[in-house]
This record gives C-alpha cells, structure tokens and sequence, in this order.
C-alpha cells in the first residue's frame, strides 16, 4: 500500500512524497504579480519537504481575479515573477504547480481582513459575469450574463494562461472549476439558468469546463500532468451533486486530466459540509474508484497517522494540506519523525545539523 513518503509519478512527473500544499489565496499581489511574499511562503514549503507546491488560484485576466491582491498571468512580466519561485521551488527538491481562475461573480471582493464583501466601484472595483444574472449573495453585484463569444474569449485566455505557465517553470497545471467561482458556476443548477448549450442538462452545465480543458491540453506539454479542481457537492439541494462529479470527472479523464483536486462547497453562503476530521475524503475516494482517474484528498487533514491511512487505505493518491501547512511549513518533516520514516525525506544539507 502507497505512504505518504513513496513517490508519486503523473505523466513525466515524479513528486518524491505524496504531501502536497494545496493553493491558498495570500492576497499580496499588486498587479497581478508575485513578489518577495510569495517567494518566501512558498519556498519554506519547498524546503519543509513538501512533494508538489500549488500556487495559489491565478487569474486568467484582471477581472477573473477574486481580489485586487490576488495573483495574475494574463502578461510577460507577471510570469517573470513567478519564474524566479518556480526555479527556487525545483532547487529545493518540490515540483512547482499552478492554479488557473477566474473568479466569475465571486470576483472584486475586498481583502479578507478588510472585511471581505464586494468592492465599489469607487473602492475599485470591477464588473463581474457568470452564467446566468443570480447574485452570489445578498450586497453582491448581479452578474453579467457570459455570452458565447465571451466564453470563447475566455477558454483563449486559459490557453495563453497555460503557454505563460509554462514558460514560467511549472510542471504541473490545474484548472479551478470549484468553490463557486467561475467555472464551478456553470456547473451548479442553482447559479446556471442558462437555456443555451451551456445550460439545461449536464453536458450542457460543464461543456464551458471541458473546452476550457481542452484547450489547456493543447498548449500544456503532453508529458506534463494536468489537474482539475472541483467542488464535488454544492451541499444544497437541488445543487451539483456526488454524482454529477463522478460523470464528469470520467469525462475529464478522456480530455486529458491527470488528477481530480477534491473539495466541495463555496457556491452559496453558508452551505458547508460537516467541518470534521477528512470530510471530503469519501469524495476522493468514490471518484477514484468509480472514475478510474487519481485524487487528491484536502480538507482538514491536519495529522501524519490520519493522512497516512488515508493513503494506505487507497482512499486517495495524494494528500493536499492548507491550514495545516500554514501553521507549519515543516510538517512533512514532523510527519517523517512521527511515521519512523526521516531517512526517506530530503533534508537540505545547510539544515542537517538539526536534523540528528
């Protein structure tokens, strides 16, 4: 049975343990572009022995972002910013990935610590789009219904995404389609009320995803892997279901995915599963084995023992960890002397000394 430290290989890539930090807004871009911030968060994972370290959700464009702080690779120079965290990354033993959003009618929002909630106009805000005109929430904008032509518009905008991604060193790819955000917003009856071919049925509610994988696919290399991250339920009835995550993701599988990112939740206020222990681990698990592709489990996995059962127990091929590696870049190493396994983790030599 696979631990948390035997290596796991997508396509050409192999990640060196199966520990990976899950893509966690900071909120501290300007412009879209990473700075001395992002360098040291991320690469303190890298150097905590983290296998794959995702770069938190990053717009597609100016308007798909969800603040005014948050990441972008819509240009050249902000994929220079990310180019020097991607080789700092790879030096440090971590397989660099990316997170690609739009943000839909989730976007301008304040800074969490500023109260979160829609931004003005006047505090500059921005127009925001969804599939159809339903508000995210009461004080939210109506969203702009998404044409045709903008869908179109926007799938180009994830490919030349993905050609800047790679020029910027990443290895590994994944497509946000959760937690209501643009593409997750498409998928879910109670935010799409669309009667076009992005509507109505399943295939109509997730083809907007698929071109926008597809297109991904295209640009991003073959031998490189690619990820999806889905809400797999809305947690509201009427919503998008278990089900409906499992069909897709078999679908996803033929469009070239690698990976299903498992999470759930985030289209509606408040709608949220039971915060216990692994909730969305039974997710991860039904979509690997009804589906037939790998999945990540995330979502309060915060303990060596409860992520190695998970692995040994073949519930998921890899684990995601968020808060629990911001309390603690280190926690690979904490789980490596937990598991009796500190041989099998990467140790840089200027930290050996403490490492006895």
């Amino acid at each position: 049975m696979p631990d948390l430290f035997d290596p796991l290989s997508l396509r050409s890539v192999t990640l060196d343990n199966r520990i990976a930090v899950s893509p966690m807004c900071q909120y501290q871009a300007t412009d879209g572009l990473a700075n001395d911030w992002h360098l040291v968060h991320l690469v303190s994972r890298a150097v905590g022995g983290h296998g794959l370290v995702l770069v938190e959700a990053t717009g597609i464009e100016p308007e798909g972002r969800i603040s005014p702080g948050c990441l972008g690779l819509w240009n050249d120079e902000q994929a220079d910013a990310l180019a020097r965290i991607t080789r700092q990354l790879r030096a440090h033993g971590s397989v660099p990935g990316l997170q690609l959003a739009h943000a839909g009618r989730k976007a301008s929002t304040a800074l969490p610590w500023e109260g979160k909630g829609a931004l003005t106009e006047a505090h500059g805000g921005w127009p925001v789009v969804g599939p159809s005109p339903i508000a995210f929430d009461d004080g939210y904008p109506v969203p702009n219904e998404v044409g045709v032509d903008d869908i179109a518009r926007l799938v180009t905008s994830f490919r030349a995404s993905a050609v800047r991604a790679l020029s910027a060193g990443f290895q590994l790819l994944e497509v946000h389609a959760a937690h209501g955000y643009l593409l997750h917003s498409f998928h879910s009856p109670l935010s799409n009320a669309r009667t076009d071919a992005y509507g109505g049925d399943h295939d109509g509610r997730t083809r907007f995803t698929r071109e926008v994988v597809r297109a991904v696919r295209e640009v991003w290399p073959e031998e490189l892997p690619l990820a999806v991250r889905l809400s797999v339920t809305d947690w509201q009835e009427g919503g998008w279901t278990v089900d409906d995550s499992v069909e897709l993701s078999r679908r996803l599988a033929d469009d070239g995915v690698d990976l299903i990112d498992c999470s759930s939740g985030g289209l509606t206020p408040g709608a949220r599963g039971p915060q216990e222990p692994g909730f969305q681990v039974p997710f991860a698990e039904r979509i690997r084995r009804e589906a037939g592709i790998a999945t990540a489990a995330v979502g309060l996995i915060t303990e060596p023992v409860q992520a190695q059962t998970i692995l040994a127990e073949e519930r998921a091929d890899l684990i995601l960890l968020a808060r629990a590696s911001l309390r603690d870049p280190y926690w690979p190493r904490r789980a490596a002397e937990e598991l009796g396994e500190k041989d099998r983790l990467r140790i840089p030599v200027s930290y050996a000394r403490g490492w006895v």
